[in-house]
């Protein structure tokens, strides 16, 4: 959690001194002199400028901490897009690997059914069989032999060709079969080049996953400060305020005293007018009974107008 202070260190934010503020109480406002209330005035009007100065400041940064989240929430988001497209590529992937290592093993599966049936390692191999073909005939066309030695003997050449044919036979497969094992091995391959995308496209997911968690972190205290630093504007704004409605109500004041002094002086100026009034009437009394005016006398009848 970011306290004000905190913020006010990081972003040299100049600190809402209470010292500063001016106190305005209600003795003051209706006891004070003129002259005190207007200098009351000025000093509400300098430290509520002040404090706009302070708010607009911390607005601004407010504002520009908010910019800032709102970036990385935008990178946090761009690195969730991201990895949500690798994860698909893996899983893509990896049905593939998948796919291809059943085949694999089902070809595989292929190849030791065929060596099973082939035996290829069992018995005499192509070359001894021939060689004893080969003796036998010799034998036949050489050597006189009654008809059972000689039947006996046919019957022996017949079952080594037998078994010569049957040895060709499965050479002649195991072509198959090695053709069948390069199959399964070439997709075997192709699996684990499968796979090694996986653990590629896995790893680098996991990556902008980070990202993304080390940037929504990155948001959260940024915001933490935004939050701080708009608490701080609100204090400053808040304070400028009430030091605006004491500067209104000074001057509400104020008007109210010059008011008060323009009715004085015209209360005076009335009895000043009543007064002359008076005396114009006495001196004009006095006029009507034959008395002589001096110069001082006649012309206070005519300011007047009684002359």
């Amino acid at each position: 959690m970011v306290t004000k202070n905190s913020v006010v260190e990081t972003h040299d934010v100049e600190s809402l001194k209470e010292s500063d503020n001016i106190s305005l109480t209600d003795s003051k406002l209706d006891n004070g002199s003129k002259g005190q209330l207007i200098k009351v005035a000025g000093q509400l009007r300098d430290r509520r400028n002040d404090l706009n100065q302070m708010a607009s400041e911390r607005a601004s940064l407010r504002d520009e901490l908010n910019a800032k989240t709102r970036e990385k929430v935008d990178e946090a988001q761009k690195h969730r897009e991201k990895r949500d497209e690798l994860n698909e590529q893996v899983q893509e992937h990896k049905d593939k690997r998948n796919e291809l290592n059943a085949e694999a093993n089902e070809l595989f599966d292929q190849v030791e059914e065929m060596k099973a049936e082939l035996e290829l390692d069992e018995g005499k191999n192509i070359e001894e069989l021939e060689d004893e073909i080969e003796q036998l005939e010799f034998r036949q066309q050489t050597e006189v032999l009654s008809s059972e030695d000689e039947r006996e003997l046919i019957e022996k050449i017949e079952d080594k060709r037998e078994q010569l044919q049957q040895k060709k036979q499965k050479v002649e497969d195991s072509g198959e079969l090695d053709s069948l094992k390069e199959q399964a091995e070439e997709v075997r391959s192709e699996a684990s080049q499968h796979h090694q995308k996986v653990t590629e496209l896995a790893d680098n997911a996991q990556e902008h996953h980070n990202q993304m968690i080390e940037a929504y972190r990155e948001a959260d205290d940024i915001r933490d400060e935004a939050d701080a630093m708009h608490e701080l504007f609100v204090e400053a704004q808040e304070t400028a305020d009430e030091h605006h409605e004491d500067f209104v109500r000074v001057q509400k004041r104020l008007r109210e005293l010059d008011k008060q002094e323009e009715q004085e002086r015209e209360d005076e100026r009335t009895e000043e007018r009543e007064a002359a009034k008076e005396e114009a009437e006495e001196i004009y009394q006095k006029f009507k009974e034959g008395e002589t005016l001096d110069t001082e006398d006649l012309m206070k009848l005519q300011k007047t107008g009684l002359l």
